[in-house]
């Protein structure tokens, strides 16, 4: 696709978007789920969360927004046909790749290996936002896995969400880099508030005390607030599910980790941000263009 028919295709998509927001109003939740290190769990931890709202009556999309490195098949044990790669040569929508998984969810999948999707033009970004916008009305909650560190397109992908959700483990590593990913989310892109939480805990008071110790240094050198959203148990059913590529929730339902994720599920359902869009207005471009990106 040539720059001209990229650039029609984008005018094309906007005028969409003004039709759309014209005429219907979106309610959907855009949570992003990230993470400053990898190994924390978090691609885990949006499946299950995901199966978990799914079972509980919500409409769930989960993009993955790992785009170079995608790996949601993978742990969901599926092979789709067709991937983010697609989206971005023209070759395919959004819609067209998306596909529904086991617990009635829909997953956006991305590529696997292909470095060029690690660094999205801004009109790449604006065409896969505007995209999703005409896709969301029929959805409760889009869980937008991102991939973990501070690239472009993870500061993207969470200052474009209403809701940014950051997991870190009991590891060190893991907390003062979460440290610098809400910093940096704060400082350049103007992202105020967050949702963490702990994956991997031995117990509820191992999961608190690194909330409150995080949210003491927070309080001290940042201007943000950070609510405690809750913490996944360490459980070993998690790592045979994985071996399985299966949903933990699914093949134990009563395991610790699986209750965990049924809880944290109803307190999102109950929970509704204050700072949600209101009216008309689409939410991705409410929160995009009134932001700083690279």
């Amino acid at each position: 696709m040539n720059q001209k028919d990229s650039s029609n295709k984008v005018i094309s998509l906007f005028n969409k978007i003004e039709d759309k927001n014209n005429n219907c109003k979106s309610n959907a939740r855009v949570i992003s789920i990230t993470s400053g290190k990898g190994g924390v769990g978090k691609t885990n931890i949006v499946v299950n969360l995901g199966f978990a709202l799914s079972r509980l009556g919500k409409k769930v999309l989960i993009l993955d927004a790992d785009l170079g490195l995608g790996n949601l098949d993978i742990l969901l044990g599926i092979a789709p046909k067709y991937n983010f790669s697609h989206v971005i040569t023209g070759e395919k929508t959004i819609s067209d790749i998306t596909i529904e998984v086991p617990g009635k969810m829909k997953i956006i999948p991305a590529s696997s290996g292909i470095q060029e999707l690690t660094r999205l033009s801004q009109e790449q970004k604006i065409r896969i936002l505007t995209e999703l916008d005409l896709m969301i009305d029929p959805v409760d909650v889009l869980l937008i896995d991102t991939a973990t560190g501070i690239s472009s397109n993870v500061m993207y992908f969470n200052s474009a969400a209403q809701e940014v959700m950051v997991v870190v483990s009991p590891e060190l590593t893991s907390i003062t880099d979460a440290y610098a990913l809400m910093k940096l989310l704060s400082n350049k892109y103007s992202v105020k508030h967050f949702k963490l939480l702990v994956n991997m805990a031995k117990n509820i008071q191992e999961a608190q005390e690194i909330f409150r110790n995080l949210n003491l240094v927070v309080k001290k050198f940042l201007d943000i607030s950070i609510q405690y959203i809750g913490h996944v148990s360490f459980d070993e059913n998690v790592r045979k599910s994985v071996k399985r590529q299966k949903v933990v929730s699914e093949l134990y339902p009563d395991t610790r980790a699986s209750k965990c994720f049924e809880s944290m599920a109803k307190k999102i359902c109950i929970s509704r941000e204050s700072l949600l869009p209101k009216g008309n207005t689409n939410f991705f471009w409410e929160n995009v263009l009134h932001k700083k990106h690279n």
